[in-house]
């Protein structure tokens, strides 16, 4: 089994110039494609900002709106009624059936 043959010192330091020009390149370059929170921020003008906040203004009272309509729609009846209503139908289905029956009440 031989040693393998060794590059000569000026070979490898050749090669790495080579290679520190093509990684100058890269680096140099702007990436393709950059995350939001890494972008340089651009100031906003007031006009821009004011229609921004118009615009979330209008969103929260129309979820708001929605929230409202919903919770009321929602709401349930008292037990009371519920219970008395309950009766009361129950006593009518009961008379109707009485009154639709052939039979003598006495």
């Amino acid at each position: 089994m031989s040693t393998p043959e060794q590059p000569s010192f000026e070979d490898a330091l050749a090669r790495a110039r080579e290679a520190s020009k093509e990684w100058a390149a890269v680096l140099e370059e702007p990436p393709p494609w950059e995350p939001v929170w890494k972008r340089p921020r651009k100031p906003k003008s007031k006009a821009e900002k004011k229609r921004e906040l118009r615009k979330q203004r209008r969103r929260l009272q129309d979820a708001g709106r929605r929230r409202l309509a919903a919770t009321e729609s929602r709401r349930p009846r008292a037990r009371q009624s519920r219970i008395s209503n309950a009766a009361t139908r129950r006593d009518a289905r009961a008379l109707s059936r009485a009154r639709h029956s052939t039979a003598w009440l006495w």
